[in-house]
């Protein structure tokens, strides 16, 4: 028997955000080390290609549309997952926004709106309703996917910034209510990463030169390099670790 166990056998994980970059990282992972993945998406047929890709390695996965800004739809996700799945083990926020890149004093209030609702509330009902699942079965593991932007906020990122930092205040203020329940919630911070999700860092040069220039590693990341850190956090090699922040910005934040 391994002294550390990463495994994940038997246990059904949910990602938002699956589609791509780091979302599609972190739930082919998981479903590498044994779970069962419920992908989610705005749009079903932007999961398709991870879903055989799962299945493809011999994993199991189920696709399901759900918008992470419409609460509304959640409640139709997890009845789902019930009668499919039977149970929710753990649960990944990684679904995001940052429709805006600018200065904070040209924004808009459509902008703001978007942004909270997508980074902010719908994280906040996503883990009420994986929590009551959880309750059911003895517990779960709840990963936020937050950023380093959360820590020290990023130029023309402001809006983007302030929603990570309060996702990162709801991962620790969550695990305080929830450990009575054994439910351990944390938080991963990815600094730099190589996703659709950031093109617009990686298309101005100057502002590119500037973020690479705060990373002593000088470099950026890719999104498979995100996925160890959660794989640790929702296994029970980290089961004495709740309202932890793992920053994963090849360090930035030193």
């Amino acid at each position: 028997m391994k002294t550390v166990d990463f495994s994940l056998d038997g246990k059904v994980a949910l990602v938002t955000g699956a589609s791509r970059g780091i979302g599609e990282a972190i739930a082919t992972t998981l479903a590498e080390y044994g779970a069962q993945v419920v992908l989610v998406s705005r749009k079903p047929d932007a999961l398709k290609h991870v879903a055989e890709k799962i299945e493809n390695a011999g994993g199991a996965a189920l696709p399901i549309a759900c918008h992470m800004g419409k609460p509304d739809q959640m409640g139709e996700l997890f009845k789902t997952i019930k009668e499919n799945c039977g149970r929710l083990d753990i649960l990944v926020n990684n679904a995001a926004t940052n429709p805006y890149f600018g200065d904070m004093l040209s924004a808009d209030e459509g902008v703001w709106n978007k942004t909270n609702d997508v980074n902010l509330k719908g994280p906040f009902f996503m883990i009420q309703h994986a929590a009551r699942m959880m309750i059911e079965t003895g517990g779960g593991s709840i990963v936020n996917v937050a950023s380093v932007n959360g820590v020290s906020p990023a130029l023309f990122q402001g809006i983007y910034s302030i929603t990570k930092a309060g996702l990162i205040s709801m991962t620790k203020a969550y695990a305080q209510e929830l450990a009575g329940v054994n439910i351990r919630v944390n938080a991963l911070l990815p600094g730099l990463t190589e996703t659709k999700f950031s093109a617009a860092l990686f298309s101005n040069e100057d502002i590119y030169k500037y973020a690479i220039g705060k990373i002593p590693m000088n470099r950026h990341a890719q999104p498979m390099e995100m996925a160890g850190a959660v794989l640790y956090l929702v296994s029970d090699a980290a089961s004495f670790t709740t309202g932890a922040c793992i920053a994963c910005d090849g360090g930035m934040l030193i």
